[in-house]
């Protein structure tokens, strides 16, 4: 995929970044794999739950076939689509059997593909397999973490985990944070890695494309009073004081590790790479 540079014609384009779009062979989706996307603006039960989200630009959800439940059955790739409600792009597949699903395109899949999933799968982009028939080393994405449930891990544009070892009932699989994690080996996982590589590249530019996304704007805690926020007030600018950098309800931020999920710890082989500051 390529990345589109703007000229600078206007402040806001001066460093923008954009995309090339030159994967996409669809600009319509399937409409019978859509449905309407409902907008919270970051709202729960009429609270603001998750601050700075409202507005963006409309769109429809396109159902993704994370569990790859159709063992056996080849599937042709008709199409690479863009998805507005991911960072990846997505594939339309049309099965033998006349069904058509959406699932993460990997880097080399292409429009003509085959793709199964099954035990039986060969070892390839876009073919989904338990990890208990994948080879040590392998690239893959699209992670189960309880079998049957669906994928919920590696998922994300550019990303990819690698299967190091399998023991038993579990298999160690190295994930894009540097965590080493227990799998169950009936797990299924998507071989190769997700597409759209150059997203991490993209510069958004100007802050009216960030409303486009649905973020609206954040103020700085220490531009704030001190009754609206613990790192507010003080003459001139002031450090942030206390004992460390708070939330605007006095709750230790930055660093602070919030992980309090005990039962599944003896799932981490290795905790994740910690970034140095």
């Amino acid at each position: 995929m390529a990345v589109k540079v703007y000229k600078p014609t206007s402040a806001g384009r001066r460093g923008m970044m954009g995309y090339g779009f030159d994967e996409i062979t669809r600009g319509r989706p399937e409409r019978g794999l859509t449905s309407p996307l409902k907008r919270t603006a970051g709202r729960s039960r009429g609270r603001i739950s998750v601050r700075h989200r409202g507005g963006g630009h409309k769109r429809r959800y396109r159902h993704i076939d994370f569990k790859r439940d159709k063992p056996g059955v080849p599937g042709r790739v008709a199409a690479i689509e863009y998805d507005p409600n991911r960072t990846a792009r997505i594939a339309l597949v049309v099965y033998a059997d006349g069904e058509k699903r959406y699932i993460l395109a990997p880097v080399g899949l292409g429009v003509g593909d085959t793709v199964m999933s099954g035990p039986q799968a060969d070892v390839r982009p876009g073919n989904a397999l338990p990890i208990r028939a994948i080879p040590l080393g392998t690239m893959i994405h699209n992670i189960e973490m309880y079998p049957g449930r669906g994928a919920q891990l590696v998922r994300s544009a550019g990303t990819a985990a690698q299967l190091m070892a399998k023991e038993g009932a579990y298999a160690q699989v190295r994930l894009p944070s540097g965590e080493v994690r227990l799998i169950r080996v009936e797990a299924v996982a998507t071989i190769g890695q997700v597409g759209n590589l150059d997203h991490g590249n993209i510069k958004i530019g100007k802050a009216g494309r960030k409303r486009w996304l649905g973020w609206r704007p954040t103020v700085r805690g220490s531009a704030m009073n001190p009754r609206d926020h613990p790192h507010g007030g003080g003459e001139g600018k002031a450090p942030i004081g206390l004992v460390g950098p708070k939330t605007p309800w006095g709750k230790p931020a930055l660093g602070k590790r919030t992980r309090r999920n005990k039962a599944t710890d003896k799932f981490i082989v290795r905790r994740r790479s910690v970034k140095r500051r």
